[in-house]
């Protein structure tokens, strides 16, 4: 099984709320990847904290190493998903969240988040918590 880790996910490892890397190590780390949503909000989150250069240091050996997936293959899968989530009433407002999701679909990747809800409406969306 391939997994494509959520933000939430990454900082909490980040934070060392998680063993991420002992289950990465189990798991074979070949089978871990982060979208390119994810290091864009691992780097505001970097930015916005009390130590910037610390906190970018720490993303940048989170990062090295873990396959990074482009989003431009999954776009008009979240296109899809935006337009048919707001026809059945439940829009989904967080547009890097929703890219998330559809690039874990089509890739056939299982999405690891805490963050169930966010993602729970997306057709075809595996999720492991």
């Amino acid at each position: 099984m391939q997994y494509l880790l959520d933000t939430s996910i990454c900082v909490f490892y980040l934070r060392g709320k998680l063993e991420l890397a002992s289950i990465i190590r189990e798991k074979c780390r070949t089978n871990f990847f982060i979208s390119e949503i994810t290091v864009i909000e691992l780097r505001f989150g970097a930015e916005n904290s009390g130590n910037p250069e610390k906190a970018h240091k720490a993303v940048d050996e989170f990062i090295n190493g873990i396959s990074i997936i482009p989003v431009f293959g999954s776009i008009r899968r979240y296109a899809r998903e935006k337009v048919r989530l707001r026809k059945i009433g439940k829009p989904h407002n967080d547009e890097f969240d929703l890219l998330i999701g559809a690039t874990a679909v089509e890739n056939n990747l299982t999405l690891v988040t805490d963050n169930t809800k966010h993602f729970d409406q997306l057709e075809g969306i595996q999720i492991e918590n």
